[in-house]
Order: C-alpha cells, then structure tokens, then sequence
C-alpha cells in the first residue's frame, strides 16, 4: 500500500511540476498577434493563392498590418478582390488604398500546330515541366507553349484552359484574377501578367523565341525574327525594344496606336479588345466614292 502512495505522489508531483514549466513557458515565449491582422483576413477572399507575393492570405494580412505601421499600403495588392478588398483593407487600418491597375495574363506565344512543325511525339507523363526537363517537346522550338496544361492545372479560377486544337493555353479575361500562378507554374516563362489596359485593350507580342531570325522562321512560322520593323514604328514614343532577338512592348509607353501590329511582317504583334478595323478601301474606288459623293 506504501508503494502505491509512493507512486502516486511522485506522479503528482511530476505532474504538478510540468504543468508549472508549460505555464510559465507560455508566457515566456508567448507570440502575440496583432488583432488587426485577424481583422484584414476576414475582408480577404481567402482564396491563398499566393499571387500578392505572400505566403496566403494571413501572410498578406500580417504584410497590410506591418506596412500600415510604417505609413502606407503601397506596393500591397491582393489580385483576387482586386481595388474593392484593397479598399477595405485600408479602411480596417485607419488608412487610404493606393489605386492599382489591374493585370491580366497573357501567354507569349502564337505558335500552332500547323505553325510549329513536329518532330517527335513524347509518349511519357503529361506535364509540362517534365516534358520541358527531357527536351524540347514535340516541336523544333525551344521557346513555345508545350501544351500539357499545367497552367491550368494550377489556376484555381478556370481562366486558363488548352486549346485542343491548337496546342496553346488561351486565357479568359472574364475569369482571370491576376494572381500570376500560372505565370509562375509554367516552365518556359511564357505567361506574363501585363496591365489589362483602357477597356481591355493592349498590345503584346506573342512569341517568346530568342534565336536569331533565320532559325526562328524554320522554328515557327508565327515567331519573332527580331527584325526591328516595329521598333523603327513606334522610334517616336520608344515603346518597343528589342532584346536577345525578341521585340517586347513597353505597356507604360504604349500608345495603342496599332502601327506595330501593321509592321510585323510575321503576324507576332497582336492586339486585343480593339473593334474590328475598317476595310480599306482601294485608290481607285476611293476617288470613286468621293466624286459620287460630291455629285
């Protein structure tokens, strides 16, 4: 009986003694959150996307929360709500949002299957990484999309989807945030998240091929040659630079003006959202038209 009151004694005893450490090293190492960090997370979409940067949306809260000590929420942006939740953030924090244009992604490359010639047909795990890992793909270029959907594999919108007749991931604006995991899924860095632009619309190029112009044209019919035509059309706002082989359009300098688009002898310049241009109409008729006109 002695040993069992023994036992039960120093049971308690230790027991008593643990509970006096975990509470004093509770308090010890007690971590206290900022109650407004809880506060921004509730107005956030919780999508945890992590397309502001941040590790989901209680990391992009904590960020708000610390930026707003420091006196300004600019640079913080959650693509999913966009201006709206940025708005109420700010309100939560006794502060005023910093307005931000909103992006979208665009997938730099026009290269179809009848624009790409085929060498091989891969037989192996459809991923778009894995096939990037083991070569070039099925096509001879080295810069194109692979067409395996991982991109759409890792939005959680829907806004990306493979076209299965061409090959290439399509974006649809009406569904994309913005957040850019797509962007960072993709293994070739083909998708870029760009300004959406006054009423959608935008220019971009659509290629991504950095070899030199004649490999690019036996690459891919639709590719960028790097022949400078569009930089000479736009010398006057400096909007378009060429960089290893490949025209890029400053979205910033960008006046839409469209003559880029005319320029490019290789159909690489697209522009989105715009009303269909007018059909021209030829000297003859023209001259035509207006005599009838004044008669």
């Amino acid at each position: 009986m002695n040993t069992i009151l023994i036992a039960v004694i120093v049971l308690g005893v230790i027991g008593l003694a643990s509970a006096l450490i975990l509470f004093f090293a509770s308090h010890k190492f007690a971590v206290h959150e900022d109650p407004r960090i809880a506060q921004v997370a509730e107005v956030l979409p919780q999508a945890n996307c992590g397309g502001c940067g941040y590790p989901g949306c209680g990391g992009f809260a904590a960020a708000c929360v610390n930026a707003a000590d420091e006196g300004s929420l600019d640079g913080k942006l959650c693509p999913v709500g966009g201006q709206a939740v940025m708005e109420q953030v700010a309100s939560v924090l006794g502060m005023q949002a910093s307005s931000a244009a909103p992006k979208v992604a665009v997938v730099h490359c026009s290269g179809t299957c009848d624009a790409r010639p085929h060498g091989v047909e891969f037989d192996g795990v459809h991923s778009c990484r894995i096939q990037n890992m083991t070569g070039m793909g099925e096509t001879q270029c080295l810069y194109g999309c692979l067409g395996e959907g991982d991109c759409e594999h890792a939005c959680l919108f829907g806004a990306i989807k493979v076209d299965p007749v061409t090959r290439i991931a399509q974006v649809d604006e009406s569904k994309c945030t913005g957040c850019g995991v797509c962007a960072k899924t993709c293994p070739r860095g083909i998708i870029e998240l760009r300004p959406l632009g006054p009423k959608g619309r935008r220019m971009a190029v659509l290629c991504n091929n950095k070899d030199k112009g004649a490999l690019a044209v036996k690459e891919c019919k639709n590719s960028c040659i790097g022949c400078g035509k569009c930089v000479k059309t736009c010398e006057k706002f400096e909007a378009i630079t060429l960089d290893a082989n490949l025209a890029r359009i400053d979205p910033d300098k960008c006046r839409l003006c469209r003559k880029c688009e005319e320029a490019c002898p290789r159909g690489a310049i697209h522009a989105f959202n715009f009303p269909p241009k007018k059909p021209s109409v030829p000297e003859g008729e023209k001259t035509t038209t207006e005599t009838s006109n004044q008669e």
